[in-house]
């Protein structure tokens, strides 16, 4: 309970970041010059330029508010790794289901299907086709800049993301399939339509609950490493991994700029974490034993 409270309260800030923002009179795209030093950029007050004004301190050489970049960060974050949940959820159910009741030759191709996806070393192909699809996506209508650089991130982190949960929905239907209440509404002539979605799909919400609160977390970690790397959205914008990035720079002069953004990630990566291993011990109370 203590971590659904902490990720409502990180969803409710991610949503009303701007308003947030607008109360502290901050903004992640203001450069005050008054902040920092005019010969080198340093900020002028100790522990990263901390002050009443900047209360987490300010971005060595630009001044912007680094407590400003982290409630437009994590909307940014969140957007991503919850809409890519959503789709990876979506996808992998579908499939699954179709997979594990249809069988023989229907599910000797997906099965293959999800084998080719899992083969492909992610990290080198998202890194690799980066430039390609962000400008195909740009020119199939997506807004030029960080609209079509999220998108990006999202279709990426779902196409490579869905085979998981199949698998793991495809072994629960294989034994779904031969329980007593299937065999009913087949001898009743249901439709195979409304026996994978009135029958066996309300059996299988408590294994996608779990997967998805556990999955979400993996994919903020994920975006944060390829921001990272620099695969994510374009500066004035910024996200957790961008951020720790630019902290790099100056971590031995500043370490709160590392600190401050990596803590925040911690917390809510490890809030999802515990939240996801509860769900599973109260939906699956024996699955421990």
């Amino acid at each position: 309970m203590v971590c659904l409270i902490i990720l409502i309260a990180f969803y409710l800030i991610g949503i009303f970041g701007p308003v947030i923002a607008g109360m502290y009179g901050i903004s992640p795209y203001t450069l005050d010059s008054n902040a920092i030093s005019d010969f080198a950029g340093r900020p002028v007050a100790d522990f990263g330029g901390i002050t009443p004004a900047h209360p987490l301190g300010v971005e060595w050489g630009t001044g912007r508010d680094i407590f400003a970049q982290l409630l437009f960060g994590l909307r940014i974050s969140l957007i991503i790794s919850t809409t890519a949940t959503l789709i990876t959820v979506t996808i992998g159910v579908l499939i699954g289901i179709i997979a594990g009741y249809a069988r023989g030759i229907t599910d000797n191709l997906l099965g293959r299907l999800m084998d080719l996806i899992l083969a492909f070393p992610f990290l080198l192909i998202v890194l690799a086709l980066s430039g390609v699809l962000t400008d195909r996506l740009t020119e199939l209508g997506v807004p030029e800049g960080n609209a079509s650089r999220v998108l990006y991130l999202i279709l990426v982190m779902s196409f490579f993301g869905w085979p998981y949960l199949a698998r793991i929905v495809r072994g629960q239907v294989l034994s779904l399939r031969e329980c007593e209440f299937v065999e009913a509404a087949v001898s009743m002539g249901a439709g195979r339509r409304r026996i994978l979605f009135t029958e066996i799909l309300p059996n299988l919400w408590a294994p996608i609950l779990v997967y998805a609160t556990l999955t979400l977390p993996s994919y903020i970690g994920l975006e944060a490493a390829l921001s990272f790397l620099g695969v994510s959205v374009i500066p004035p914008d910024t996200t957790f991994g961008a951020m720790l990035a630019q902290s790099v720079t100056y971590f031995n002069v500043v370490p709160t700029y590392l600190f401050i953004p990596g803590t925040v990630l911690v917390i809510l990566v490890v809030s999802f974490n515990l939240f996801g291993d509860s769900l599973r011990d109260a939906l699956d109370p024996k699955g421990g034993h």
